[in-house]
């Protein structure tokens, strides 16, 4: 699960690409941390304006990337970063 969600090239590069949409000054998370630890070093270099969005990106983007990982799995879809990067902005914008 941890190769799928923070270490995978699709899922480091959809990592990079939502935190720099959002602008937040965040490192991408590493295999050396957990999520949650990730999360508790990411917020203290994150403005408290955009820790919100941050909260959200440390649980939208894994959940995303499992989404988008079970479609190519049982559905045939193709892996997309484009498709995943697409996902990722309209659910945000929902919440």
């Amino acid at each position: 699960m941890r190769h799928l969600l923070l270490e995978c090239p699709l899922a480091r590069q959809a990592w990079h690409e939502t935190l720099a949409w959002l602008r937040i000054p965040a490192p991408i998370p590493t295999q050396e941390l957990s999520l949650t630890d990730w999360w508790n070093h990411a917020k203290e270099d994150t403005p408290p304006i955009l820790r919100k969005a941050l909260k959200s990106v440390s649980l939208q983007v894994p959940w995303m990337v499992s989404k988008h990982r079970n479609s190519c799995v049982f559905d045939n879809a193709t892996p997309s970063l484009n498709t995943l990067l697409d996902s990722i902005q309209d659910e945000a914008r929902s919440w």
